[in-house]
Order: structure tokens, then sequence, then C-alpha cells
């Protein structure tokens, strides 16, 4: 490591740590129905919003009734997207002509399982992609279906953290909010306002935002080449703050128009970080002890913090093998030195090893350099991150109500030790609590694990369409021994796990991974809201039982050490076997010599 990345790391850090307060605040006075700065202009709107929609903003919902508008909602928006872009030729804003007979024969066709798959994706705040975006959807569907969907879905992930927040702050209640006024407030007065405003700054920083059709230019080789235009700026500002990830290019971040210089790169790991730092603020001021929520903050600081370092260090020390060719591998003046392969020189190590521990940390899936080519522990790290959860900050209300998940089963293992009924911020933890917890967590551990070994196991006719390798002499991985397992690990932990980055090695548009894929998605997003919303439910209905000596603090070192240790040991002994297969195996392979 050299001083000037770990300098770039505290610098974010400082930042996010600044930032939590003032947006945290202005979203607990949101969420609790209070004025806030924005509401002398959106007001009137948000009122014609529910005067059009039908809905009451004073009458709240069970929280069966909660779930149950969240999964009609999100079943409309999967139709929506489908439809569009299936029927992408005979709509207008197309000027590549996608569908059609003048569509460039480089090209991906949107095939009803492609069309399934990105639907999902997108609805799920996932944002996997099987495509390049620049070479397959219109500009209409890029905005009316995709962009759409970035804003709402991650509304959805804020409103089901501020209902679970509720569950917990309240007493004897039988409702846990509105779904309809959560999902319209984030979206009108939080996401809506600081995309405006993070669009506008990419916009001045040289990305590009239009509707023309693709350049064509001749290059000084004399070959012809096609520069690929569009509203990118609109939809990067939103897929950094809502944690969505989907690119615009297929090169994603890394792209010059969608991230152009260091600054818009800061910037945009900002973005990613912003809200979920913010709702661990929202959390304590409204459960009434801001100390809560900073327990939580610190929890998932430490891990993030331990991640990036562990990548930033095994990015730095490079392949051990090039170095016994000679290859100078330590930094110098002229050159980074390290594992430069697959980074945007633009940026660096440091910066690349930050952004895809964050973007794998939040569910973002925005990515600046290909984690397909990173060292075998640098890998290990944003896979790790996304098998437990992704709740170090995680996605935008997603890495709280999962952090939340994992504080229950901590206080229920303290209870055990010591033979004291389990309780967290005065409520009990009793028997519904912990099995809805322990259902989300193997809900989305068994959608990893069971599509990864059935993948592996199955042995496709080589160069078929439902193979992926397209003729690789290993069946259906694009990589034999242990980095074809992580390849394949790593798309399904992705899928699950909500994130959507990929190791990019893996030739995943085929009907049998759109398919796998699309289920993992769902089952990551719906087995962990549900679970999470019943358990919400349940702990409103009950009494705040008063602190005595006995009650376990949850405010303090102690108890961010065993949040931490929860989260590490759950995930460890979940994944273990699979990691050792894979990224760990490969390490110690690399330094026998045996893998370059």
């Amino acid at each position: 490591m050299t001083a000037n990345g770990i300098f770039q790391i505290a610098i974010y850090f400082g930042l996010i740590l600044a930032l939590a307060k003032p947006v945290g605040a202005f979203m607990a006075r949101l969420f609790a129905g209070e004025r806030t700065f924005l509401h002398p202009i959106l007001r009137p709107i948000e009122r014609l919003c529910y005067s059009l929609a039908g809905v009451r903003e004073d009458t709240e919902q069970r929280w069966t009734q909660y779930a149950g508008s969240i999964l009609s909602f999100s079943f409309f928006s999967f139709l929506f997207v489908y439809a569009l872009q299936r029927l992408q030729r005979v709509l207008p804003l197309n000027p590549a002509g996608f569908g059609t007979a003048q569509v460039p024969g480089n090209a991906t066709a949107m095939t009803p399982d492609l069309a399934f798959n990105t639907a999902v994706s997108f609805m799920t705040n996932t944002n996997w992609q099987s495509y390049g975006g620049e070479t397959t959807l219109s500009y209409l569907v890029q905005m009316t279906a995709l962009t759409v969907q970035n804003f709402v879905s991650a509304a959805v992930g804020v409103a089901v953290a501020i209902a679970v927040i509720r569950g917990f702050a309240r007493q004897q209640a039988n409702s846990i909010g509105n779904f309809w006024v959560d999902l319209t407030r984030a979206v009108l007065y939080l996401f809506l306002p600081l995309s405006l405003a993070g669009a506008l700054f990419l916009c001045s920083q040289g990305v590009i935002q239009n509707l023309s059709s693709y350049t064509q230019v001749t290059t000084l080789e004399g070959k012809t080449q096609v520069i690929a235009q569009g509203p990118v700026a609109s939809q990067e500002a939103i897929k950094m703050l809502g944690t969505n990830g989907g690119g615009f290019f297929n090169a994603n971040s890394s792209h010059p128009f969608e991230n152009p210089t260091p600054l818009t790169n800061l910037v945009q790991m900002l973005m990613i970080f912003v809200i979920p730092a913010g709702l661990t603020y929202t959390f304590g001021r409204m459960v009434g002890d801001q100390r809560q929520g900073w327990a939580l903050f610190a929890a998932m600081s430490v891990m993030f913090l331990i991640g990036v370092f562990v990548v930033y260090t095994a990015e730095q020390a490079g392949n051990p093998n090039l170095a016994r060719f000679g290859i100078e591998s330590n930094p110098t003046a002229a050159q980074a030195g390290g594992n430069m392969e697959g980074k945007e020189v633009r940026f660096g190590i440091a910066a690349t090893s930050l952004f895809a521990t964050i973007t794998t940390a939040a569910s973002c899936g925005a990515v600046i350099g290909m984690h397909d080519s990173f060292t075998p522990l640098g890998g290990l790290v944003p896979l790790f991150n996304m098998e437990v959860g992704e709740v170090i900050f995680g996605g935008t209300g997603a890495g709280l109500y999962g952090m939340l998940l994992f504080a229950i089963l901590a206080v229920f293992i303290a209870g055990l030790m010591v033979g004291r009924t389990p309780e967290y911020l005065g409520k009990k933890i009793e028997a519904k609590e912990v099995k809805m917890a322990m259902l989300a967590l193997i809900a989305t551990s068994a959608a990893i694990l069971l599509f990864t070994g059935v993948t592996s196991a199955i042995s496709f006719a080589s160069g078929s369409y439902w193979n992926g390798s397209y003729g690789a002499a290993t069946g259906n991985l694009n990589n034999g021994g242990p980095h074809g397992l992580a390849e394949i690990l790593y798309a399904y932990s992705s899928g699950a796990g909500n994130n959507g980055s990929a190791f990019a090695g893996l030739s995943a548009n085929t009907p049998w991974y759109n398919l796998t894929i699309g289920l993992a998605m769902l089952a990551g997003r719906f087995l962990i809201i549900i679970p999470m919303l019943a358990a919400a439910g349940s702990l409103a209905a009950k009494k705040r039982l008063a602190i005595t000596s006995g009650t376990l603090p949850t405010h303090g070192p102690l108890f961010v050490m065993l949040l931490v240790g929860t989260v590490v040991i759950v995930g460890a002994l979940t994944f273990f076997p699979a990691l050792s297969l894979s990224p760990i195996v490969e390490h110690f392979l690399m330094h026998q010599g045996r893998l370059f």
C-alpha cells in the first residue's frame, strides 16, 4: 500500500461520516411526516400524487397489507419493463434501430429470457445486465423502463427500512405505515432532488446527456468506429444514489462518458454510500436513541474498512509469479506496480480497490475495474460482501434492514449465552422474530449455493446457446478450475444479493443463466423483505420493556463486536466450503507458481 492510496480511503470515509448525520436527520423528519425545507415546493405535488392514485395519506397498513402492496407494485413494474423491452422495435426514440432490420450486426437480441432477466433485475434493484446497454436497448427503454425502475426500486428498499424501523420504535401498534406514502416521499423528496443535482454536476464534468444518433467516425488507422450517444447523466446519477449499478455502457463506470474524471469518481462513490450511511442515523433518531444508530454505523464501518484494506493490500502486492520473472511489482514514480490488469489507469489501484469494496458492500454493482482480473484475495472480498447479504452499509434501505436481521440474531445468541430472554431496543426477541430472520438467511444462501452447485454439475453441450461458454473446452465454465467456479459463484451471489456486478468472465446471456439468475434475484429480494416485514409487524405490537441491570447494552463497543462477529461467522460457516474451492484455493495455487 502507498501513503497516497491510504489518504484517498481516509478522505472518502471522512466524507461519508460527515454526511451521515445531515442526510439521516432529513430522512427522519421526512418519514415522520414532519415539514422539511423542500415542502413548500414539493408538498403540492405530493398531494396531487395521492389524489391521482386514490391513496389516503392518513391511513396506515398492517404488515400483511404493506407486503401485499410491495408485491403488487413490483409485479406490475416487472410487466411494464418486460413489455417495453419486447416492443422497443415499434416504439419511438430508437435511433440505432434495435430490434429492427436496421439493427447493427453486433447488437444483442432482446430474447424472452433476456427480457425476463432484465425486467426482474431492475424491478428488484439488482441491475444485473447480461447485455451491453449501448448495443441492446433504445433510448425510450433506457429512460422510461430502466431509469424509472432505478428510482422506484430504490424507493421500495427505503420504504421497507422505514417500516422495519417503525416496528422497533412503536409499541402496541397494529400498523407499520403506508407503503404508497413512503414510496412517494422517497422518490419525490429524496431521490429526485439528489438525482437532479447529481446529473447536473456530472454533465458539468463531461458525462453526456443527449438523444442524438450514434456518431460514426474514422480513426487514425482509417477504420470506422461507432461512438454511442444517449441520456447517460440522468441514468448515472440515480444508478449510484439508488445503489442500482446498471450501466448505460457495457464498460459501466470505467467508460469516460459515464465517469470522466477522478472527481466524478469520488462523487459517484459518495453517492453510493450516502443514503445507506444516513439511514443508520435515521434509525437512531426514529427509535429515540441516537447511540443505537451510531452502533450500527460503527459495525458497518469496521467491516468496510477491513474489506477495503484487504483488497488494496492484495491488489497492490500483485501476482508473485510476475516478480519471479523480474517484472517490477513495487510502486515507483514511473509506474503503479501491483496488479494493474483490469484497472482503469485514470483511477489506479487504490481507487479501484475502494470502488470494488463500496459497490459490493452497497449492492450497487457499478464497477470501474474488472473484478475477474483481481487477485484471488482481491476478488474474495467483493464476493464475501455479497454473500453476507450486503449489510456493510448495503443498498438503499436493504443494508439497514439486512443489518437489523443480524442484530436480531446477535441478541438471540447473546441471550442463549447468559440464559436470558433476548431483547433489542426494549422489545423481546422471541421465536417468531428469530424464525423470520433465519428464513431470510437460509433462503438467500440456498439460492446462491444450490444454483451454483447445479450449474457447475450440469453438462451442457459445448458451444450451445444454453452453455454460456460458446465452445470452451471446459463445458459450462469460461475458465476451468477454481476461477471458473468463482465466476459462477459470483454470478449467483450477485443475483441473490441484488448487487448486479459480475466477474465479467462468464458469458451469462443464455436461457439457463438468464432464468436461474432471475430466480435468484427474486429470492434475494422478496424472501428477505417479507420475513423482515413480518418481524416488524410482530415487534410493533409488543410493549417496550424497562431497561434493567440484566439488559444487554446494544449501543456500545461490546455489541458492535458481537454484531460484526455474527455477520462474519454466519457468512463464513455458510460459504466457507464454496469459497475454499474457488478464491482461497486459487490464492494458494498462485503462490505455488501454478497460476499466472
